[in-house]
């Protein structure tokens, strides 16, 4: 009797020592599966002395957002408020401060109706070479109005982690 109890004692250890790699080795980071990479907050003010060239007049605005570099959606809700008559259009765009650039996406749809304050949420799938420039710091949104048809504001966008 006591040599089945020493065998069925080694039989269960074993078990429980397979058991227990296995379960180490299924856990373990595998070396061919992309790492998740944190999502950056997205964040900024503007103004019309950002603008380029500089606009004068209280208008302002922020963006706050997302961007995550997994799926490299930007999610984002920016604000106007104080400016000179409501916003005809916006964007947001590849650029550095100070400089003109490229519109990314399409250019936002203000609804008629708007008011010289007001808000703006959307989402933009951006391409590797747009996240580069994104988390650089060379993009940036602004507001244009019938009185600043160039723009009124602009706001350089912050990516961090």
């Amino acid at each position: 009797m006591k040599t089945n109890s020493n065998l069925l004692s080694k039989i269960a250890l074993a078990a429980a020592i397979v058991f227990s790699v296995t379960l180490v080795a299924s856990c373990s980071k595998k070396d061919d599966a992309p790492a998740q990479q944190q999502v950056y907050a997205i964040s900024g003010n503007a103004s019309g002395s950002q603008e380029s060239p500089p606009v004068s007049g209280s208008g302002s605005g922020t963006i706050n957002g997302t961007y995550n570099p997994n799926n490299n959606q930007f999610i984002y809700t920016t604000t106007w408020a104080g400016l000179t008559t409501a916003p005809l259009t916006g964007g947001i765009y590849a650029g550095a401060t100070g400089a003109n650039g490229t519109i990314v996406g399409e250019a936002w749809t203000i609804l008629s109706g708007a008011s010289v304050s007001g808000s703006l949420t959307d989402t933009l799938t951006l391409t590797s070479d747009q996240a580069n420039q994104l988390t650089a710091g060379n993009f940036y949104y602004t507001y244009v109005t019938a009185a600043n048809p160039t723009g009124e504001i602009r706001g350089q966008i912050i990516a961090t982690r």
